[in-house]
């Protein structure tokens, strides 16, 4: 069967470009009775494929692995973003439990975990990556083959059986959002396989204007490459044998690269492609498994792992939290969570749970706006630069004007009646009781996975000092995760005087959720202005810079002065997440940090790279998203700065 188009394609993943064909195989390479794994994941897509309905998209050989098949048509990711995503692929771990969730970091694993590579190679399968790893721990030792290669399976000894992990090309935000990447990787598709803006299905999110239908439909044709390298795999897969002895999963890490999608804890950001082809010789490892259909039962990608063990026929860890829904003893789960943390230099905290039909998010940093000032949602993005220009012309509609506005405390959706998410239900007293349900199995959740979000993000990782996050949030008593919890959900809802008096507490992460409560009223009192001044010289960083933060804030009658100096302190700290949150919040101090700006040069210097580096900064870590925020609010300040 052939699996691609005969057009020559362009490959990408990290962004150069390989033109490649399918190649023959050793089919002296016998295969077990234990099945093949291949794992195809896309960046950036949501479920926008034929199979699924989309009669727009053009996916003839997703579609064909359909037919051939399964589609499931609620599957979730776990965050709507990469690096946190993919940690809970490798790991079987939210992303929330090991202290992985922000983009990106370096978090200790460990030692004593195992992630599903390294767990299937002891089990006797051969085990490959093919570039992208991206899971905010070190990824060295956890595959035997690591490559740019898409055959990678030949390396394998004879009949033993293989699992691969092939990151795909090219969906990923900047190839739709940057001009000339597009045109790179579509500039050998036909012209009649191009796809007609005037007919692209627009997203209500988005104006109806002849440049944001031309950007959704470059991202069609995105789709169409990213298909025809889907059958590249595919076809070498075939041309080796193999297709009948593996079972090949497609999926994404998570939605759309757009605005409203990546990086949005809503449906848009979470609902992605799963799609399985199951071999005739392993249709009694899927229940119900009728070939070309679609299966409604609710997954998570957090299953993902757990599914994959038991498919090899592995013992699955007790420390995993996906249930299996392929192979023995399967499960159906009847929630499935999503979390949003840092995105870059972009901080932000909220959780969501849904039961296939009603969506529950809890904001914890509702002041914070959709669109935050910053590089990446920059002008250098079209659909931000798009959406941007037709918000200061006032040709936004109310729900567009949303993506700028602070968030509400609480949404509620009916997916059923509302696919969209267009009308949040949760001040509605008809739905009080499903939001009960949805609060209480959220709370119940982020308690039982120990979510380290509960803390600031220099905080955990200066409380697991020699150890790691995971480790520290389950054998130290000084995580008191319902204690901090209970406050945290004070935001939004509790005065300035209950707040107030949790800014005593002995707990560094209760007085800086007390703070973050205190950034949600509009006035304050001369009380808490003196508290905040005092915690200035709070022993924790976090709490210090969120102090500082709050005493600048607009309309504050505090002497800045002194908080000025504190993010100028722990901007110049060594521990890369104290300095982080430090720049931020100078970005969001705007004119009043205009006294350090010598500070911020100093910082800036430290974070560049060498003149003969190919990145500007020292890592795209760490150094660049600290680099950019302090670049940004030069910019703003009116230096003479370009932030990239």
């Amino acid at each position: 069967m052939n699996y691609k188009n005969s057009v020559p394609l362009l490959w990408s993943v990290t962004g150069f470009y390989l033109v490649s064909g399918c190649t023959t195989g050793n089919p002296e390479k016998e295969q077990t009775d234990n099945p093949n794994i291949l794992i195809l994941i896309a960046e950036d897509i949501s479920p926008a494929l034929g199979c699924y309905g989309y009669e727009y998209s053009t996916t003839p050989n997703i579609n064909r692995l359909a037919k051939n098949g399964i589609v499931y048509d609620q599957a979730f990711s776990t965050a709507p973003i990469s690096a946190p995503s993919r940690s809970a692929l490798v790991s079987g771990l939210y992303a929330t439990s090991l202290g992985t969730q922000h983009l990106r970091s370096e978090v200790p694993f460990p030692d004593k975990l195992r992630t599903v590579p390294e767990l299937l190679r002891e089990s006797g399968y051969f085990t490959s990556n093919r570039d992208k790893t991206d899971y905010n721990f070190d990824p060295e030792g956890r595959w035997e083959h690591w490559s740019s290669e898409i055959t990678p399976w030949r390396h394998r000894a004879e009949r033993q059986p293989f699992y691969s992990f092939i990151n795909i090309g090219p969906s990923h935000e900047g190839s739709v959002n940057i001009l000339q990447n597009y045109q790179n990787y579509t500039k050998n598709l036909p012209e009649e396989l191009l796809h007609d803006p005037a007919l692209v299905p627009l997203p209500p999110y988005y104006p109806d204007s002849p440049e944001n239908r031309q950007i959704w439909a470059r991202y069609f044709d995105i789709l169409t490459v990213l298909d025809q390298n889907v059958g590249m795999v595919l076809d070498s897969l075939d041309a080796d044998g193999l297709m009948e002895e593996t079972i090949v999963f497609f999926i994404a890490d998570h939605g759309f690269g757009m605005p409203r999608y990546k990086r949005w804890l809503y449906k848009t950001g979470l609902h992605v492609p799963l799609v399985v082809h199951v071999p005739e010789k392993y249709k009694h490892l899927v229940p119900d498994f009728s070939k070309g259909s679609h299966n409604p039962q609710m997954v998570s990608l957090i299953d993902l792992p757990a599914t994959l063990l038991n498919l090899a026929g592995t013992t699955i860890p007790e420390y995993f939290v996906g249930t299996p829904f392929m192979g023995i003893n399967t499960q159906e789960r009847e929630y499935a969570f999503g979390a949003r943390d840092r995105a870059d230099d972009m901080f932000e905290m909220s959780r969501s749970v849904t039961d296939g039909r009603y969506f529950y998010v809890r904001h914890y940093m509702p002041h914070l706006p959709y669109i935050q000032p910053g590089f990446i949602f920059s002008n250098e993005k079209e659909s931000f630069r798009e959406l941007r220009r037709l918000h200061l012309k006032g040709k936004t509609n109310a729900e567009q004007e949303k993506l700028w506005n602070k968030k509400p405390v609480e949404e509620l959706y009916d997916w059923q009646n509302d696919p969209y998410e267009l009308n949040n239900l949760a001040d509605d007293p008809a739905y009080a009781g499903i939001k009960t349900g949805s609060k209480n199995q959220l709370h119940n959740w982020m308690i039982q996975t120990h979510d380290l979000g509960l803390l600031p993000e220099a905080e955990y990782m200066i409380r697991s000092e020699g150890s790691s996050p995971y480790e520290y949030a389950r054998e130290n008593d000084n995580f008191r995760v319902e204690n901090i919890l209970e406050v945290a959900e004070m935001v939004g809802i509790s005065g300035e005087q209950e707040l107030l008096a949790k800014l005593k507490d002995q707990d560094n992460a209760v007085r800086y959720w007390a703070i973050i409560g205190l950034m949600q009223l509009e006035q304050l009192s001369s009380e808490t202005t003196k508290a905040l001044t005092q915690l200035l010289g709070d022993p924790s960083p976090s709490v210090q810079i969120a102090a500082a933060e709050l005493l600048c804030y607009p309309g504050s009658t505090a002497d800045t002065k002194s908080a000025v100096e504190t993010l100028e302190r722990n901007l110049s700290d060594e521990r890369p997440w104290v300095a982080l949150q430090a720049a931020r919040t100078v970005l969001l101090a705007g004119e009043k940090a205009r006294p350090i700006i010598p500070a911020m040069y100093r910082k800036l210097d430290t974070l560049y790279g060498s003149s003969d580096s190919p990145r500007k900064f020292k890592d795209f870590n760490y150094a660049s998203f600290t680099g950019w925020a302090l670049e940004w609010a030069l910019q703003e300040l009116g230096e003479n700065m370009k932030v990239n």
